[in-house]
Parts: structure tokens; sequence; C-alpha cells
């Protein structure tokens, strides 16, 4: 009965063998097919450059934290005085809850804010602190690229 079985075995894969073998037809491909392209991957390409520009400005920094109070008054009192002696830096009023944070300036390094963090303690006074954060990057700062 075993020998049976194998020999049947045997004989439907000899057969589907030959079958498979016996398929000699090869497959038409044209020699320029017509592409079509959707235009929404024009515009995921050009979300995708924006996207790519935004994180070349803003980059790891340093800003001077002039107040952190969970008074929004204060904070904007505090903003305004530091804008009105310190034009030449942009001021930031940052908000994570429940707190209130006024900064100053976008540097690159430690040394830059501090020299910024001693003009505004002798002129506010207060506790007046260098921090690390994301900064904008302005047009003399940022770095150059060689595209052509």
């Amino acid at each position: 009965m075993m020998i049976k079985c194998f020999a049947i075995l045997g004989l439907l894969m000899g057969a589907t063998l030959v079958a498979a073998a016996q398929d000699n037809t090869t497959p038409v491909i044209a020699a320029n097919p017509p592409v079509v392209k959707d235009a929404r991957i024009d515009i995921m390409i050009r979300k995708q450059i924006y996207i790519n520009n935004l994180a070349i400005r803003n980059q790891p920094g340093f800003r001077v934290q002039v107040l952190s109070t969970n008074k929004r008054g204060e904070a904007n009192d505090m903003k305004a005085k530091i804008m009105q002696q310190f034009p030449q830096y942009r001021t930031y009023l940052d908000y994570n809850a429940p707190y209130f944070k006024v900064r100053v300036g976008d540097f690159k390094s430690r040394d830059e804010a501090t020299d910024l963090r001693d003009k505004i303690s002798s002129s506010v006074g207060g506790s007046v602190f260098v921090v690390p954060t994301l900064i904008n990057l302005t047009a003399d700062k940022e770095p150059t690229t060689n595209e052509e």
C-alpha cells in the first residue's frame, strides 16, 4: 500500500514538472511604457522641501531667560521693557503651562549669550539665566550650502 502511494505521488509530481517545463510563453513588454504621474507626488515633494528648510533654520542654541512667571501681565511688561532697552535682539514670550517665560536673543554659543546676560542683569536685575533651546537662524547666521 505504501509503495502504491509513493508511486502515485511520484507520477503526480512528475506530471507537474513536465507541465511547468512546457510553459514557454514570454511576456511582451512595450519599449516605452506610458508613465502616469499623480499630481499629489509634486505636492508631497514641495511639502518635504519646506519641512527640510524649516529644520535647517531651527538649530540648537542658547537664549537668555529674563523671567519665568505664571502671570501673563507681568511677562508682557518685562518683554516690553526688554524690547525697549535692547531693540537689536529678538524677544520671545514662551508659554509652557503654567509658566510664561521671557527669553531674549538667538545665540549659537553660550559665550555670546553670557555677554548679553551680563548686560541684562545689570540693567533689569533679578535672576537672569542662559538656557539651551532651539533658535531661529537669521540670514547672516545660516549655514552656507553649495547649491547651483
